[in-house]
């Protein structure tokens, strides 16, 4: 296997794990980690509202893909769709007062699963390899706690 297969394989073993636990955290709240990065995107976005499309281009998955992921927590109340009065088909995904306070409940949770999760790294170490990834995904790195 090449290095770069070999780290590509290492890092959906690392990607598999962590879903796993942070899934586990996020159960405590009633939500996936899916569900809850749907939640951040919304939560961190100017007027906590995105377009279906941009917030799936945000997680990684197709549009019908969010879709489906929005249908039950637009039924249980923890995102709303808002629709454009200007153009039907642009609809908008709004955080719901009560998505709020789930979002903000289980970013502690996801603090705390994340840093037994990276433990074995330094800060140094960590802000290194968010670097990577982020060379890797094309994107400036956000230094930090962000």
């Amino acid at each position: 296997m090449s290095t770069a297969a070999d780290f590509i394989f290492s890092h959906t073993r690392l990607h598999a794990k962590f879903i796993k636990r942070l899934d586990g955290g996020m159960s405590l709240h009633g939500i996936s980690f899916s569900e809850y990065m749907i939640l951040h995107y919304l939560g961190t976005t100017s007027g906590e509202a995105m377009r279906r499309i941009d917030l799936a281009e945000a997680i990684g998955i197709s549009a019908s893909g969010v879709t489906r992921m929005l249908a039950p927590m637009e039924k249980i109340g923890l995102v709303e769709k808002e629709i454009n009065p200007r153009d039907a088909r642009v609809s908008l995904v709004r955080l719901s007062k009560a998505g709020r306070k789930i979002y903000q409940e289980a970013s502690a949770t996801l603090d705390l699963h994340a840093a037994t999760l990276v433990e074995p790294l330094t800060e140094i170490q960590l802000n290194k390899a968010k670097k990577y990834v982020s060379k890797l995904l094309g994107v400036a790195p956000r230094l930090g706690n962000g």
